[in-house]
């Protein structure tokens, strides 16, 4: 974190690259769901008592990341729309499914100079939807895509 006089300045949320199978992904606008992870409780009561020990259970689970970005005619598009349809296979017999894995980073930086990382592995396309059409609006066309994973975590 960069020291200004006596303190630290927080980064900043809006310097960010994400990364899919190696290759960068351009016109990403905002990437949520940054969750390294939920035990659940398990609540064991202590028997004759009215007390109750919360214990955490030997599951974890992750929230799926959501990804938006600018539909621009890119190479990019071509990327995310192959994803899709491998995974739900449309018109054909048999779906893809979460068959269809891939591994990812979120690179964090500060003024180009990358300050965090996160890991995501195993990733599968859950959903995708595009912004409304709207006559008279201005503003771009975007698509929101939710990847389901197993894994997120902090890398160096």
């Amino acid at each position: 974190m960069p020291k200004v006089g006596d303190f630290y300045e927080s980064f900043r949320n809006n310097e960010f690259v994400l990364m899919i199978d190696g290759t960068e992904s351009p016109g990403v606008t905002k990437v949520s769901g940054l969750s390294e992870g939920e035990h659940d409780t398990i609540e064991q009561p202590d028997g004759g008592t009215n007390h109750v020990y919360k214990i955490a259970s030997a599951k974890i689970k992750f929230e799926p990341l959501t990804v938006e970005r600018y539909v621009d005619g890119s190479p990019e598009d071509k990327r995310f729309k192959d994803w899709f349809q491998q995974t739900f296979k449309l018109g054909s017999a048999t779906q893809g499914g979460s068959g269809v894995r891939k591994n990812g980073l979120i690179i964090k930086r500060h003024n180009g100079t990358p300050v965090l990382q996160f890991a995501f592995y195993n990733a599968w396309v859950k959903s995708s939807k595009f912004t409304d059409l709207e006559a008279g609006a201005g503003n771009p066309f975007k698509q929101t895509i939710v990847l389901e994973h197993e894994g997120l975590e902090r890398v160096e």
